[in-house]
């Protein structure tokens, strides 16, 4: 798709420092329907940052602009649909339209080839889920064996291969520096590029937890190589609202050796093989942090562990 050249001046102008301008030329396309503006400015609206944050009105955007023949906004609104992210959940309309985008993309073709090898309801959610195994009830730990396929395992890797960037947090300074605590490479599966897939994925895992999928955080794939490690930490948010209630880990392989999950306090190491999960609680009924919950990924040692994780919230999370 051709870009418009006022668009072209738009993002010049951007990468000049010259933001407002740009906005100014990329609003006006969006209003005059041109497919592209329209995308741009979704994105905007969605991340925020050159314009106010409002996920609702890029979720609309993106809508125009697949309405509008933007095959990348299709893919957007259509992942939007499955998960109900910023507006309405209609599953049936997203397979409806991820089984016409197969026809064209092989990422969407093999997004549908996975969903329908999963036993679903009408909704997405999971006619059965494996039963959990105690490991420990202080902290409260349980794993399921096989919540995840193989498959299942090598499609998140997959879909999280062009994302990974180093973990970072930000220093006194307000500077980006490498997080000295979690030393892996992460990427996160944000909800705009959530595919149908990966959305059924994280259905299983609020399944498997008791909760609902909008309590969940994005869904993050961590890498970590040799050496890598998140050292010791509590999950627990001081001061939110909204808890980190639950962590749930899917081992996405085993074929490394190191890497352990590690209570510090009592202990208690687990190593999953591919397709394990691992679910703990980070507070108690109190809403306190549960001190027997803080734990490490050991460094790893050979070879290279992958390892999906999600954070679950007390109540909805997704906007």
């Amino acid at each position: 798709m051709a870009r418009h050249p006022l668009l072209a001046q738009a993002f010049a102008l951007s990468n000049a420092g010259r933001n407002a301008e740009a906005v100014l030329i990329v609003s006006r396309l969006a209003g005059e329907g041109e497919p592209e503006a329209l995308y741009t400015f979704g994105e905007m609206k969605w991340r925020g940052g050159m314009v106010p944050q409002d996920p609702a009105q890029g979720r609309d955007l993106f809508r125009r602009a697949s309405e509008a023949g933007h095959p990348k906004a299709a893919h957007y609104y259509t992942n939007l649909l499955a998960n109900g992210v910023a507006g309405p959940r209609d599953w049936m309309e997203a397979l409806c339209r991820l089984r016409k985008e197969a026809g064209a993309d092989r990422a969407r073709k093999q997004a549908l080839a996975l969903i329908e090898r999963m036993d679903l309801d009408d909704s997405g959610d999971p006619r059965a889920i494996p039963p959990a195994e105690a490991l420990s009830e202080a902290p409260r730990v349980r794993t399921i064996a096989r919540l995840f396929t193989a498959t299942e395992c090598d499609y998140l890797k997959a879909v999280a291969e062009p994302l990974y960037m180093p973990s970072i947090v930000y220093d006194a300074q307000r500077r980006a520096v490498r997080d000295t605590i979690r030393t892996s490479d992460g990427s996160t599966i944000h909800w705009a590029i959530e595919d149908p897939a990966v959305h059924v994925l994280n259905r299983r895992l609020a399944a498997a937890t008791g909760t609902s999928a909008e309590q969940g955080e994005a869904l993050q794939i961590l890498r970590y190589r040799p050496g890598q490690q998140y050292r010791n930490h509590l999950d627990f948010v001081a001061s939110s609202e909204n808890q980190r209630d639950q962590t749930a880990l899917v081992y996405l392989n085993h074929d490394y050796q190191g890497g352990e999950t590690c209570f510090v306090k009592t202990g208690l190491k687990v190593k999953g093989r591919k397709g394990d999960a691992l679910i703990f609680r980070n507070a108690g009924p109190d809403r306190r942090p549960d001190p027997l919950s803080e734990h490490a990924g050991l460094p790893v040692t050979r070879g290279t562990k992958f390892l999906a994780s999600r954070w679950i919230r007390e109540k909805r999370w997704a906007p």
